[in-house]
């Protein structure tokens, strides 16, 4: 018993593919889809655009494959990857570390709370959980709106339930909604801060 226990309480480690880029991640039980990453990540990696030079946030990290894709995808830029989750920004920051990341920090962080307040990105994304609550996704719309820089783009991936409730809010807060792949379980969709006057 003692044996399995301990085997139990050792990291997870595994190596995949995300975006074309070859990564390994370690990670604990406890934390979201330890063993493997999930379809709505995968999902999500298939159909974001990513330029160079793009500061990114991740938000809800996990332990980071989302996020430390971003940053290898956008080697000239910044990402931030963020949690609320001690645990999970600490596999975050081992994840980092272990694939070299070097434009890519983790910080904790109820949604953007934390943040430092000056900081502007060009792409957000997160897989949104599904038990996160309609009022805190609107707090983190309104939010990710005004922490885009003009033309900054935001990108979700849910589960298909919360699919109109995401175009309804997009279209409100931001004036436009795309979706971008509906699989069987999730939707990839996405929305663009369109000027300067948009914050607020």
């Amino acid at each position: 018993m003692t044996s399995s226990l301990d085997r139990l309480r050792q990291d997870i480690n595994f190596s995949t593919t995300l975006a074309n880029q070859s990564l390994h991640f370690t990670s604990t039980w406890g934390l979201f889809s330890p063993r493997e990453i999930d379809e709505g990540t995968k999902l999500l990696l298939k159909h974001i655009k990513v330029s160079p030079s793009d500061n990114c946030l991740d938000l809800g990290c996990g332990y980071g494959p989302i996020g430390i894709t971003l940053a290898r995808l956008a080697p000239q830029g910044k990402t931030l990857l963020v949690d609320k989750d001690f645990m999970a920004i600490e596999y975050s920051k081992k994840n980092i570390a272990q694939n070299q990341v070097n434009n890519a920090q983790a910080i904790l962080s109820n949604g953007f709370d934390h943040i430092d307040k000056d900081r502007r990105f060009d792409l957000i994304a997160s897989n949104i959980p599904a038990k996160v609550g309609k009022e805190l996704l609107t707090l983190i719309l309104h939010d990710a709106k005004y922490r885009l820089n003009p033309q900054g783009r935001c990108y979700v991936v849910t589960i298909n339930g919360l699919r109109q409730f995401m175009k309804r809010h997009m279209m409100d807060i931001f004036g436009n909604y795309k979706k971008l792949k509906q699989g069987k379980q999730y939707t990839v969709a996405m929305c663009e801060k369109a000027t300067e006057e948009d914050n607020g």
